[in-house]
């Protein structure tokens, strides 16, 4: 950047605004100026040149100054202000007035003597004064010339340039004074706007802003405004978000903190039973394995897309038997009844097995001992429905919201984030998820996800095999998903 940029830069706007309109009138006044003077000039070079033309002629046409004509002053000639004289085709000058200028008479008007040119009006400088020279034939082989000084008309000129230029000068300094007036009047709900966004920067008060009027600066405060909505939102739920993971860090950290003191306190006494040791250490460790899902499942919370996307052909029935495995080892005292039927994806295989190894953990808690979890997948849809109470009509529109726990699970392991995940994965890979009533009692959860039966044929480039998508990250576009809220989707179901 230039020392000139860096100077306008610095200036304010309205100072800015004042100095362009100082110079574009400056300039506009300068042209109108100097048309004005020239246009004048020749307006008056114009008209002497016919006012002495019709003089010359008419002198011309009585003869009277021709020839033997005695010479006399011009003043008697009703001509006081012109010098009149005539000139021969052989060079001779003879003056009507001794008294006037040596003027130096040349081809020009010996051509009018000849008569190879039938009038010349030129400018001559004689003794330091401009004189103007109208020649005009008047007989053989000669030629009247009237000559009359420009001195008066020189000063008019001038006295005219003088008065345009202070009347100019005049102007601009009017001209920047009203558009420092109008700058500033104009900017004011600029610097009002200004005053307003350097006060929310200072006290992080995130009041909208008041809108006056439609202009321009109306829609960049109603502009505003919308900015302050969604960053008033985005701190609220980063608020809640450092609140929720408080109180959910809290109740393992102090019972962690219980059995680390009653660890202690035994082995500085008596000691403790092997049975009860082992019991508080398998405590410690469940805890420690709760605390490590929780920040897991905050880590991811806290992102609204992965660091990195490693976006694949993922088999579902595959990621299916290894979340229902998984689920199987935590939960021995549930039983699965599986139905599958082959489906592709294009997205991330952890992700996606993260949110089904949720849906059926949610299941295991929810299902007593000895109950059936019936996990149903058919083109794209998986359903997950449990033998639990089901969901209460209140629980249903925030199953999914972040932190939340209805009055009964408060009681239970867990931190109101798996559901939230499901629902994160599912908008991420364009699908959608749902929750309700399931046919047989307890509560249905299904997952749907747009990909295909066939595995894709071309495996370097999974992608393309999904309806045609030919981007990987179009597979993943959040903007095509779409929630269900109504009843939940039919399967056909297979013996």
């Amino acid at each position: 950047m230039t020392g000139v940029e860096r100077w306008r830069y610095r200036r304010s706007l309205a100072s800015r605004v004042s100095l362009l309109t100082t110079m574009v009138v400056g300039i506009s006044v300068a042209l109108v100026a100097f048309a004005a003077f020239f246009t004048v000039r020749m307006q008056m070079e114009s008209t002497l040149d016919d006012s002495m033309l019709n003089r010359a002629h008419k002198a011309a046409a009585g003869g009277a100054m021709t020839g033997s004509a005695i010479t006399l002053p011009s003043w008697m000639l009703g001509a006081a202000d012109v010098r009149i004289a005539t000139i021969t085709a052989d060079r001779r000058v003879r003056s009507m007035d001794n008294n006037g200028p040596q003027l130096n008479l040349g081809s020009p008007e010996l051509a009018v003597a000849r008569g190879d040119s039938e009038q010349s009006v030129r400018t001559v400088a004689a003794e330091g004064i401009d004189y103007r020279v109208v020649t005009v034939p008047a007989g053989e082989d000669e030629a009247l010339v009237l000559v009359q000084s420009l001195e008066p008309q020189d000063r008019l000129m001038r006295e005219l340039g003088i008065t345009m230029l202070f009347a100019g000068g005049l102007g601009v300094l009017l001209a920047a004074l009203a558009g420092w007036a109008v700058a500033r009047n104009g900017l004011r709900p600029v610097r009002r706007l200004t005053s307003s966004v350097e006060h929310i920067a200072r006290t992080e008060d995130l009041t909208p802003l008041a809108v006056e009027g439609a202009d321009e600066v109306a829609r960049l405060s109603l502009a505003f405004n919308s900015m302050l909505t969604s960053l008033a939102a985005s701190r609220d739920r980063q608020r809640q978000l450092v609140a929720d993971a408080g109180h959910e860090l809290r109740t393992p950290l102090t019972s962690l903190r219980t059995n680390l003191d009653l660890l202690s306190q035994a082995d500085a006494g008596a000691g403790l039973p092997a049975d009860a040791r082992a019991e508080l250490l398998s405590d410690v460790r469940a805890q420690i394995e709760e605390l490590t899902t929780l920040i897991g499942d905050l880590v991811e919370l806290a992102r609204d897309e992965p660091m990195t996307h490693v976006v694949e052909s993922v088999d579902l029935i595959e990621v299916l038997d290894r979340a229902i495995a998984r689920v199987r080892r935590r939960a021995p005292g549930v039983e699965f009844e599986v139905d599958l039927s082959p489906w592709w994806v294009v997205g991330e295989q952890a992700a996606l097995e993260r949110a089904v190894t949720n849906l059926l953990d949610n299941a295991a808690k929810w299902s007593p001992a000895g109950g059936v979890i019936r996990v149903y997948l058919d083109h794209g849809r998986l359903l997950v429905d449990d033998c639990g109470s089901g969901i209460a009509d209140e629980d249903l529109p925030l199953i999914f919201e972040r932190f939340y726990r209805s009055t009964e699970s408060r009681s239970m392991p867990g931190s109101g984030l798996g559901l939230s995940i499901v629902r994160q994965v599912a908008e991420r890979h364009s699908g959608s998820v749902f929750a309700g009533p399931a046919p047989g009692g307890g509560a249905r959860f299904a997952l749907t996800l747009p990909g295909t039966e066939e595995a894709p044929a071309d495996e370097a480039d999974p992608a393309a095999a999904l309806h045609g998508v030919h981007n990987r990250e179009e597979a993943l576009d959040p903007a095509r998903a779409s929630v269900v809220r109504s009843g939940p989707p039919a399967i056909s179901r297979r013996s």
